[in-house]
């Protein structure tokens, strides 16, 4: 079974995945658009639940785009400096917010090519925004535990987060590529640990080329 290819593969993790995970949807706290982009932004190297104790009080300062347009960086970066880089992103998100308020007249795009264009906006955030607030399936998301998962499973064999997007793309179902991507996420958290990954407990041990080796 640890043989099959990796479109075999993908069937059975997608379809057991379906199942174990029925809601998928991301923990990152927002409002709106520009709450969750900003958000996304902040995640980075961060874990979601320090994001979702810190944006409320942000947006509760700067509840607009105009207003965080407007901020101090060291302001901000008084908010958000318990997350990993926050010297960086209160950069990054101030100037996004004023390039959303320049030339977008405070709206968030909903395309790919515009999206790339705001800091700190790579293709991983442009994919959890368009995915999860406007239901738009333009990518996959590739994290860290997507790409950890993934790998151990023998789905993929790329190390570049571009080239397993890619990889991704053509053979999970492209309707779902948000929802699949956000259970693969909390698959990873919860039993395909970067450390002592809880083989014993998971499903997919029979095509599992990684199963007990770390």
């Amino acid at each position: 079974m640890r043989n099959i290819s990796p479109k075999k593969k993908a069937a059975i993790v997608y379809s057991t995945l379906l199942e174990r995970y029925t809601q998928a949807e991301t923990p990152l706290i927002h409002n709106s658009a520009w709450q969750l982009l900003i958000a996304t932004i902040l995640s980075a190297q961060t874990t979601d639940a320090r994001v979702n104790l810190t944006t409320p009080q942000l947006f509760q300062k700067y509840p607009s785009l105009e207003s965080l347009a407007l901020a101090d960086e060291w302001e901000v970066y008084e908010f958000i400096k318990t997350i990993g880089l926050a010297k960086v992103k209160s950069s990054y998100i101030i100037e996004t917010a004023r390039i959303l308020v320049r030339e977008y007249n405070s709206i968030v795009p909903h395309e790919m090519s515009q999206l790339l264009k705001l800091k700190g906006v790579g293709r991983k955030v442009a994919n959890v925004l368009l995915g999860n607030w406007f239901e738009i399936n333009d990518g996959f998301t590739v994290d860290t535990h997507v790409q950890r998962v993934t790998q151990r499973l023998g789905i993929t064999e790329n190390k570049n987060p571009f080239k397993i997007e890619k990889d991704l793309m053509q053979i999970f179902p492209k309707d779902d590529w948000n929802k699949t991507s956000l259970r693969l996420i909390f698959f990873g958290r919860e039993i395909c640990k970067a450390k002592k990954p809880l083989c014993g407990s998971c499903p997919f041990q029979e095509i599992c080329p990684s199963a007990f080796i770390y």
